[in-house]
């Protein structure tokens, strides 16, 4: 039987919260309801659990991210957190960021053209739940860049801080990793990952926020 997660019909509903367009005409996720619900009944008729994390729909299995539906300006998105590795013949899956290693997502602009990849869709969640359920793993590529003890230390007092940061793409990750490291003293590292958990766990990157504020001050 599906379950509908009620934090879930807030976020069609009324936006993620993020920004002053919540539960607003103009929010972007008022202008993707359709295909996000026709996206979510295809995601839980997979057998999927619904939850939201980060702000956005999450869908688990056995405890696991699999994917995320979610939207923005101008298309919804399916995104797939172990996406590279799911055999894509039609080359549907693309990168969210240049940066992305793990990650893939397929963009939609009408509820005709989801219904109209509707198998091959359900293909690509059946494959993702198929891979965790295997325990494949994704190969990343070593960065240069360390994680610095203050942030070692946060993520073993926080995993969910933990599971937060790494759910990040590989390029938001590095963005906070290179803030965080510039400082010189431990206190100033700690207080800089004190003032952006909150926005970890949001799911926005250090260079989005600067973005946001630079555009702001315009």
């Amino acid at each position: 039987m599906i379950q509908l997660n009620p934090k879930v019909d807030l976020y069609i509903k009324d936006g993620c919260g993020r920004c002053a367009l919540h539960a607003t005409p103009k929010c972007k996720v008022n202008k993707w309801q359709i295909e996000l619900e026709t996206l979510r009944q295809i995601v839980l008729e997979s057998g999927l659990t619904e939850e939201l994390k980060w702000g956005v729909p999450v869908y688990t299995h056995l405890g696991k991210n699999i994917l995320t539906v979610s939207a923005l300006k101008d298309v919804c998105i399916i995104g797939f957190f172990k996406g590279v590795l799911i055999k894509d013949t039609q080359n549907m899956l693309i990168k969210q960021g240049e940066n992305s290693q793990s990650s893939r997502i397929v963009k939609f602009t009408s509820e005709n053209e989801i219904l109209n990849h509707q198998d091959t869709l359900i293909d690509f969640i059946h494959q993702a739940i198929q891979i965790e359920e295997i325990g494949q793993k994704v190969e990343f590529k070593k960065d240069d860049i360390s994680v610095p003890e203050e942030l070692a230390l946060k993520f073993k007092e926080n995993p969910a801080f933990k599971t937060a940061f790494y759910a990040l793409t590989p390029g938001r990750q590095k963005g906070y990793l290179l803030y965080f490291s510039q400082a010189k003293q431990s206190a100033t590292r700690t207080q800089r990952i004190n003032n952006y958990t909150q926005k970890i766990f949001e799911g926005i990157g250090f260079h989005d926020e600067y973005k946001m504020n630079n555009k702001v001050s315009h």
